[in-house]
Order: structure tokens, then C-alpha cells, then sequence
């Protein structure tokens, strides 16, 4: 009986997976088995954590823009403000908010004074 050669397919195949999981620790760059379930598990961490790192810079914001107010001794917190800034209809949103109250907090200072004074 003749030898029949494989074909190409399927090393391919496992050669695309490799090249995803190259760089992963030990037998989970070799394995087909393993570097197949890393893949995976490596894919939806990073769709989890893309939504969760939204999630914590929003957090940081907030937890800025509200130091910054109750540093400067103002008369209301940030829940007030951002209140205040939606009534009178100023769209800046809070990273720009936070960068700011980091960077200039005389301007923040202006801003909900100019706020407060006109409600």
C-alpha cells in the first residue's frame, strides 16, 4: 500500500491558533489542546474586561471631580453638580470634568459658581 501525505488544512489551521498564543507560559503555547481552551478563556477576558475598565474609569472621575469640589470648600458635592450642570444644560462630561479639576481648579471653581449663582 502507497504512503498518503496529510494535507496542509489542518496545520494551518493549528498554526493560526499558535500564532495567537505565542507568547502564553509554558505547555499553553505548544499544546494544541490547551493553546485551543487559553484561547478562548484569553478572548472573553478581554471582552469582560474591556467593559469592566469603562466601568473604573468612570469610577476614578467621580471620585476626582468630588475631591476636587470638596476641596475647594464648596457648597454642594458632586451629586449637586452634576445635577446642576444637566439643568442648565453644559455638556462636559466627567473625564473632561476630572481633567479639570486636576489640572485648573480655578476654572472648575468658576464653573459651579457660575452654576450656583444662576439656579
Amino acid at each position: 500500500m502507497t504512503r498518503t501525505k496529510r494535507g496542509y488544512i489542518a496545520h494551518r489551521r493549528r498554526n493560526k491558533i499558535r500564532l495567537l498564543t505565542s507568547k502564553f507560559l509554558g505547555g499553553n503555547s505548544r499544546r494544541t489542546r490547551s493553546i485551543i481552551q487559553q484561547k478562548l478563556r484569553a478572548l472573553a477576558s478581554s471582552h469582560r474586561d474591556r467593559d469592566r475598565q469603562k466601568r473604573n474609569f468612570r469610577r476614578l472621575w467621580v471620585t476626582r471631580i468630588n475631591a476636587s469640589i470638596r476641596e475647594n470648600l464648596l457648597s454642594f458635592n458632586y451629586n449637586k453638580l452634576i445635577n446642576h450642570l444637566y439643568k442648565r444644560k453644559v455638556l462636559i462630561n466627567r473625564k473632561i470634568l476630572a481633567q479639570i479639576a486636576i489640572l485648573n481648579q480655578n476654572c472648575l471653581y468658576t464653573i459651579s459658581n457660575n452654576i450656583q449663582s444662576t439656579t
